[in-house]
């Protein structure tokens, strides 16, 4: 009798286990789906998107297939290396959302389609009277400010409201707004506007060498780039 009660315990214990085991499992696979990670081996749509922003941005010369195969794996670390960020050729969310991509493989913002010739040439004036001296990546990410703000409430809602915003950019103040923007200024103001934010959502960007507001060393910074420290 008391064989027959020790056998009845432990497959009752058998039977727990398992149970445990089926209900943890889901739990586990359903975190992994959601952690918008991408690397070799990969495929789809977000790839797709990935490899055409590269292809556009001059960091990939491959194929736009939707697979990340060995050439994609390098094109990410050059872009990685080249906007501050972690060099493991690994897509995961920083990334993605320094090439302006959603996790559903869309651009994380508007496309430049959506404004005139005159808002892409009055971001590349700003962009040239702003940030000439800076890198490329320095230049799209003063563009990416901009569209930055238009998307925020604080902040007026169209590129000129922004840009024209009294006492918001130093060029509109001293005139440099109305040089002739040159031909990187022009690319920088569109991959700015197609998504390219390597600001990370910065509302403001500042030269701590000759700020002379208080106010702005008190924000968040994101990013240094260049010459420029990029907030929130």
């Amino acid at each position: 009798m008391k064989k027959v009660f020790k056998m009845a315990i432990i497959a009752v214990m058998i039977l727990c286990m398992g149970l445990c085991i089926t209900t943890i499992a889901p739990s586990r696979s359903v975190e992994t789906a959601y952690a918008a990670v991408y690397q070799q081996g990969s495929t789809g749509s977000v790839i797709k998107t990935m490899q055409r922003k590269l292809k556009n941005w001059g960091y990939y010369k491959g194929a736009v297939d939707g697979i990340f195969g060995s050439k994609t794996r390098e094109a990410v670390k050059y872009f990685q290396r080249k906007n501050g960020l972690k060099v493991d050729g690994i897509v995961g969310p920083k990334t993605l959302s320094a090439l302006g991509i959603s996790s559903s493989g869309g651009n994380s913002s508007s496309s430049s389609s959506n404004y005139s010739d005159a808002d892409v040439a009055l971001l590349a004036r700003l962009i040239y009277g702003e940030a000439r001296g800076e890198s490329y990546v320095g230049q799209v990410a003063v563009g990416a400010v901009v569209m930055n703000r238009i998307k925020s409430a604080s902040f007026p809602n169209t590129m000129a409201g922004v840009i024209y915003q009294r006492y918001a950019f130093t060029a509109v103040d001293d005139g440099q707004i109305n040089l002739s923007p040159n031909a990187t200024a022009r690319k920088a103001a569109e991959d700015a506007m197609n998504g390219w934010d390597p600001t990370y959502g910065a509302l403001y960007y500042y030269n701590p060498s000759t700020a002379t507001s208080a106010w702005i060393f008190t924000r968040k910074t994101t990013v240094t780039i260049g010459r420029h420290v990029f907030a929130i």
